[in-house]
């Protein structure tokens, strides 16, 4: 028997994402480009919208959407996100069962399209579609933040092992085309409880795009200029957390790291 939707979102949100770290990296960036703060967020690919709900509570100025075309992460996050907010927070947050190439009534401030999410568009025609719309929606001092991966693993067949107090995250990239830069990812979980494999628990067949690649389809689309970071070493081999805006730096094994494309 696999792992119930609910326990499957848990576990998810506990190895992959910090949404306050995020946040924070948003705030910091819009500020430095507008000398404001953001106010209204649009999360792109938002799954359980634990970003979204998490923004709302950082004033009472703030206003989110988070938008999926899946009802079983926006069930969960209704239930363990959404139903943890204040009464104030909960009007200025809501979940839209849509489609993210689709134009809302809504502008917000910033969009955002992380955990490489927007690699499901496998074209260059595809994804300058996203990008042209995401454009289109934005206020004209908007900014759109998008995550990215690399590293010379990005592209090999390996299975990675993440220790965890509860459970062991295994990150499996499974086949890669170099023809077509085509890879397929699935995400595996072994619960220390039951001492239980969870196998392919999330599958991700995506197109491995380039950071180079993705500035010029933004440029194309329409934003004025695109700023890409890199993060600082800790002085033993890993990341330190902090992210600076540079065009310059060496490959590694493997990185994570954010690109911000501004309207003006």
């Amino acid at each position: 028997m696999g792992l119930a939707v609910a326990e499957k979102y848990r576990l998810y949100e506990s190895a992959v994402q910090c949404f306050e770290n995020d946040i924070n990296f948003i705030n910091q960036e819009f500020k430095k480009e507008f000398g404001k703060l953001p106010k209204f967020l649009r999360e792109d690919f938002g799954g359980t919208g634990a970003m979204a709900c998490g923004w709302v509570k950082q004033g009472k100025d703030r206003q989110a959407r988070a938008i999926d075309l899946d009802d079983d992460p926006i069930k969960y996050g209704i239930e363990n996100h959404y139903a943890a907010l204040t009464t104030s927070e909960k009007r200025r947050m809501e979940y839209i069962k849509g489609n993210v190439l689709d134009q809302y009534e809504f502008v917000p401030d910033v969009i955002v399209a992380f955990n490489f999410s927007y690699f499901i568009f496998k074209s260059r025609k595809a994804l300058l579609e996203y990008f042209t719309q995401v454009r289109k929606s934005l206020k004209s001092d908007g900014a759109f933040f998008l995550d990215i991966f690399g590293g010379t693993e990005a592209r090999q067949l390996l299975e990675e092992e993440t220790e965890h107090e509860e459970f062991t995250y295994i990150w499996d990239c499974d086949s890669y085309n170099p023809l077509t830069d085509d890879c397929l990812y699935y995400i595996h979980f072994k619960t220390h409880a039951d001492k239980k494999l969870h196998k392919k628990v999330f599958t991700y067949d995506w197109r491995m795009w380039g950071l180079p690649e993705i500035t010029d389809i933004l440029i194309d689309a329409g934003f004025s200029k695109v700023e890409t970071y890199w993060e600082g070493e800790d002085g033993k081999g890993s990341g330190d957390g902090n992210f600076y805006r540079t065009k310059n730096a060496g490959n590694c094994e493997s990185w994570v790291t954010y690109l911000m494309a501004t309207t003006k």
